[in-house]
């Protein structure tokens, strides 16, 4: 997949089935570079405290069901409120 927006609304679509370098893409889109890239983590840092954290995990060249519902929650609320 080549466009963030494309991706991102395969993950709004539903679909799971990303892979861990297109959810990186779209997290250093939306958050930056990675504060911490070490192993098979990143964590991307957020301009709020708490949930939704953004941290994801390669598994197999894939990224985590339940890590790309986090970040889709997560570029929802930096959407809501960059546009409040």
């Amino acid at each position: 997949m080549s466009r963030v927006e494309d991706i991102v609304a395969l993950m709004r679509s539903g679909d799971t089935a990303i892979r861990f370098a297109d959810l990186c893409r779209v997290c250093e889109r939306y958050f930056g570079s990675p504060r911490q890239s070490g192993g098979s983590h990143r964590v991307y840092k957020t301009p709020w405290l708490g949930d939704p954290r953004v941290n994801i995990q390669n598994d197999r060249g894939r990224a985590k069901a339940y890590q790309v519902k986090q970040v889709l929650k997560a570029i929802e609320r930096w959407e809501y409120e960059s546009h409040s």
